[in-house]
């Protein structure tokens, strides 16, 4: 699942404990992250899983769900 690996680079790039991560952590209300720290956790993400995330998709991923199931989209997993 998309989760596990979300929260795992979420909790090294913001140095935090990966228990704390949520469905519902939004990256700036919640972890304080600003443009290039979205942009930064993206790049981690497409170099993981070998995707690419398109730039305008990128601004509707505010929350670790969105990006969760954006990715669920993008590769044809469903969400467990």
């Amino acid at each position: 699942m998309h989760f596990d690996l979300i929260r795992s680079l979420i909790a090294d790039q913001f140095m935090i404990d990966a228990d704390t991560i949520t469905m519902d952590t939004n990256l700036v209300d919640d972890l304080g992250a600003d443009s290039l720290d979205v942009v930064d956790l993206i790049m981690s993400v497409e170099e993981e899983l070998n995707v690419s995330i398109q730039d305008e998709n990128i601004s509707n991923l505010r929350t670790v769900r969105d990006i969760v199931s954006f990715l669920d989209k993008l590769t044809g997993e469903q969400e467990d």
